[in-house]
């Protein structure tokens, strides 16, 4: 594969016939690092991470923390096992799921709590200078 590089960007490759300089393989063998680096910094390197804390997150699952699984169902976690999660999604309604079908924690226990969405936050604060009243209109 180098060696077609060189072909076609080397002394004697087609950049001559434009009359620029081909520039030496260093430069090319630099450019083609430099492109990895980038692209490992810019997408690899995040996703592993945040690969990492989803992890973390599902070994913390206990009983009672309120989850938002990957369907959008909301509920409760009534049990834990090996590899599947039991939760409660309404009254006597129990789901056994896997726990990759996890997709974010609301509510612990423990306080290791996903963090809240945007929206939640503005309506906890608006609450809390309310003193808790609704001022919506319906």
């Amino acid at each position: 594969m180098i060696q077609q590089l060189f072909a076609a960007f080397g002394p004697q490759g087609g950049a001559q016939g434009t009359g620029q300089g081909g520039g030496s393989p260093m430069s090319l063998i630099f450019m083609i690092v430099a492109i990895f680096a980038v692209m490992y910094f810019l997408m690899i390197r995040p996703q592993q991470r945040q690969k990492k804390q989803h992890q973390d997150l599902l070994s913390k699952l206990s009983k009672g923390d309120k989850v938002i699984t990957a369907g959008g169902i909301h509920g409760t976690v009534a049990g834990v096992k090996d590899n599947t999660v039991i939760v409660k999604i309404a009254d006597n309604v129990k789901v056994e799921m896997n726990r990759s079908a996890i997709s974010q924690v609301v509510a612990s226990k423990t306080g290791a709590a996903g963090q809240p969405s945007s929206s939640s936050q503005k309506k906890e604060e608006s609450e809390s200078k309310d003193g808790g009243k609704d001022t919506s209109e319906s």
